[in-house]
């Protein structure tokens, strides 16, 4: 893999949650805690959880010692923790910037309940998209059930699209 893949896919996570925070943006503070049966009970919980896990993979990666799951000790408001999820994401660009391509195949240890595991950068990289990208369609269900309907498509392929020269333009992928 290329250090072009890996900025790409920084920059499809980043331009994907700037639309859903967008979103969250847009919420009245019912339906950010409305109560919903899903994999987290809210808009709020799915987030946080979301915002946790890019943050705590970012601090795995730059090797912060004795990283904390955010979601155990978050007491802020919806903006204090769009605010969190802006800057990791941006940080999380960043990271992939400078990060060397030959560390690529390293391992990166990490704690998943309780357990130490690793796994080649590479490969929690892949995961940590595919675990925000699951997470950010939730979050389109769990807002239309909350009665939020101004919705679009956070789709790579439409993020691909959209960069093409000459493509077509985000309204028009919208």
């Amino acid at each position: 893999m290329s250090r072009d893949y890996f900025l790409d896919v920084a920059d499809y996570n980043l331009w994907a949650s700037g639309i859903a925070i967008s979103w969250l943006n847009q919420l009245t503070n019912q339906q950010w805690n409305q109560v919903i049966t899903s994999s987290f009970d809210s808009v709020k919980q799915t987030t946080l959880h979301l915002v946790s896990a890019e943050k705590i993979w970012l601090d795995y990666w730059q090797q912060v010692p004795n990283p904390v799951f955010l979601s155990t000790q978050f007491e802020g408001t919806k903006e204090d923790l769009i605010q969190i999820w802006m800057q990791t994401s941006a940080a999380l660009k960043e990271f992939v910037q400078v990060y060397p391509p030959e560390n690529y195949q390293q391992s990166v240890r990490f704690s998943w309940r309780g357990v130490e595991w690793q796994m080649a950068f590479w490969q929690t990289f892949a995961h940590f998209i595919n675990h925000a990208t699951y997470h950010r369609g939730q979050l389109v269900t769990l807002l239309r059930q909350v009665g939020f309907t101004n919705l679009s498509s956070t789709d790579l392929a439409t993020y691909f699209r959209m960069r093409q020269p000459l493509g077509p333009t985000l309204s028009e992928c919208l």
